[in-house]
This record gives C-alpha cells, structure tokens and sequence, in this order.
C-alpha cells in the first residue's frame, strides 16, 4: 500500500541524520547566522563611519512590519541554495537503494509506483519541514534586526496578507519539488547517486544561461517558449503577478499566468511520470 511505503522511507529518511542535516537544518541556520553577522557590521559601520555608501534599505528606521517580512521571507525559498542542499537529501532518498543495493530486498513487499510514490511523499514532507524551518529562522532575523537597529515590530497580516503568502509558498514549494524530481530521473535513469545530484544542477545552470541569453536568442520572457523552457522564470513570473511587480510596471501580459503555471507544471509531473514509466520496466535483480 501506499502508507506503508510512505510510512517506510519516512523512517528510512529519519535515520540518516546527514541527508536530514544537509536538507532541512543548514541552509536555514546558515543564512540566520550571516545575516545576523551582517546586521551587526551594519550597525558597527552606522556608529562608526556613518551612513555613506550604504544601500537604502538598511537605513530604514520606521517600525519592522513583522508580517510582511512574513511573506518576503516565503517568497525568497526557492533560492539557490535551498534548491542544492534539497536536492543533496532528494538524492539520497532516490539512488540510495541502487547505492546500498536494496531494491531487491524491498520491491517484492509493495508495488514499484506505490514505492516511487512513497519517496515523493517523503520528499514533499521534507520540503516542508524546511520551508517551516526557513520561515521561523526568517521571523527569527526579523526579531534581531528590530533589536539591533532598535526599530518597533509591527504585525500587519490580513486575508490580503495571508492569501499572498499561501499562494508564494505554494508556488516556491512546488518549484522546489519540480527541481527535486529532475533527480529522480536521473536517479532511475542512470542508477547513480553522483547523476541524481549533478543532472538537475546542469540542468538548472543551462536554464539561468539559457534566461540570461534569451533577448540575444529572441526568446519573449513572456512568451511560451521561454516559460516552458524555463521553469524558474515560470517561477518568477507567478510570484510577480502574486506580489506585484516593480515600481510603475503595467499589469502583467494576458495570458502569461497560463503560460508560467502550464511551465512549472509540465516540469513537474513530466519528471515524476517519465520515472515512474521507466522504473516500472526496470530489471532490479541485481540491486
């Protein structure tokens, strides 16, 4: 069944600490620790030297809106670097059985799409245990950054609020999710824990190129070729209809909305299927 197999690799994931470490803990304590130093060297320059040469954002010194940093830090989760160490974790929960050479011993107890399904499972939960982690260590931040600069915290969290936060997690996380099951892929694909982890990277590397090329190649980022090709700019373009765009830009373009959201979608069940197909064919004899 399903629950078992969910249940199962749930364990198995709890168990290796490293993966757990790597893919929910370190990102989230990292950025809380720079950019608590950060803060501080601020603060030292202010009293020091003075204001000169600092970005404007940083001499702020009106209250901190508690809630709005709220939906800022939600809507910085798909970054860089949660997306590497996620799919540090996403990688082993997918190869680790060709690595460890277990297929055999467990594929004969459940049905192969119920254990493929099992391992997303898990991956969504560990996702969101790190989302949860990255928006605790962000209001954490926020807290010092009030005390620090000696600003007031205010809270200003309505349904406006709350529905562009809902609607920025769910985008970032399924962009997360998307990123992560390029390496299962690549897992079943190529039985390999080193392909899992470097295949979504290449791929992700090419797409940021490819984005930054796209005027030079007559690619609209508006258009459908570029938010199909791209699934981080899908990304992009959702969370800027969501929040808004920049100071004096018009409305987003019609149709741009479908665009970006059949992008990241046909990244993400494209991945999923194309494995799910192929590791139902897939001699496991030998592992």
């Amino acid at each position: 069944m399903l629950a078992d197999a969910f249940k199962s690799e749930a364990y198995r994931l709890s168990r290796n600490r490293t993966a757990v470490f790597w893919g929910v803990i370190f990102v989230p304590i990292l950025l809380l620790v720079v950019g608590t130093a950060g803060q501080f060297f601020v603060k030292a320059r202010m009293d020091g030297a003075g204001t000169e040469g600092l970005p404007p954002e940083v001499l702020q010194s009106g209250p901190l809106d508690w809630g709005m940093g709220m939906v800022d830090t939600i809507g910085d989760l798909a970054n860089p670097l949660v997306l590497l160490f996620t799919l540090i974790a996403a990688a082993t929960l997918f190869a680790g059985d060709y690595r460890w050479e277990t297929w055999r011993l467990i594929s004969a107890r459940n049905s192969r799409l119920n254990m493929l399904l099992g391992k997303t499972g898990v991956l969504i939960l560990l996702i969101l245990a790190a989302s949860l982690l990255y928006l605790v260590t962000g209001v954490i931040s926020d807290l010092i950054q009030s005390a620090i600069f000696s600003r007031s915290l205010t809270f200003t969290f309505g349904a406006e609020q709350a529905g562009d936060f809902a609607l920025v997690a769910a985008i970032n996380i399924t962009r997360v999710v998307q990123f992560t099951l390029m390496g299962l892929l690549a897992a079943v694909l190529t039985r390999s824990l080193l392909a899992a982890l470097f295949i979504p990277l290449v791929v992700g590397v090419a797409q940021f190129f490819l984005g930054q090329f796209s005027p030079l190649l007559g690619l609209e980022p508006t258009g459908w070729v570029a938010q199909l090709l791209m699934p981080g700019l899908a990304t992009d373009t959702l969370k800027m209809v969501v929040l808004g765009g920049p100071e004096g830009a018009g409305p987003p373009p019609d149709g741009v909305v479908l665009k970006a959201v059949l992008g990241l979608a046909l990244w993400t069940a494209v991945p999923l299927g194309l494995a799910i197909a192929w590791f139902n064919r897939q001699d496991l004899s030998k592992e």
